[in-house]
């Protein structure tokens, strides 16, 4: 009874939600064409937005990625390496190799080429 009543809280509330969304724009005016234009970039967009980018930025963005990544681990490495010594630069040495060895792959494979 009580998940009855629950449901039917939860239907009237949406009912009136939706109601009261719709109402006001069902007497509102479709705005004239000068009103939805876009007014800050100082013309009409030549491309859409949803438009798709070149295949050639992913590498570059992955690249940017793998570099984001390596400050984001620096950054606490830094605190550990006072604590651990030693170990800490091991481990850091191995995340550096790994990391270069992806982007010595890359340009091998002619990732970073412009064409």
């Amino acid at each position: 009874m009580e998940l009855l009543a629950l449901l039917l809280i939860l239907l009237v509330s949406l009912g009136g939600g939706l109601l009261l969304q719709w109402w006001p724009s069902r007497h509102q005016a479709m705005p004239t064409y000068p009103q939805r234009a876009p007014f800050l970039g100082g013309g009409l967009p030549d491309t859409h937005a949803w438009s798709r980018y070149h295949v050639r930025y992913y590498p570059m963005t992955l690249l940017l990625i793998a570099f984001e990544m390596e400050m984001m681990f620096m950054y606490p490495w830094a605190v550990v390496y006072v604590q651990k010594g030693l170990t800490a630069v091991m481990e850091m040495g191995m995340f550096l190799t790994i990391l270069s060895v992806g982007i010595l792959y890359g340009w091998r494979e002619g990732v970073f080429k412009w064409q």
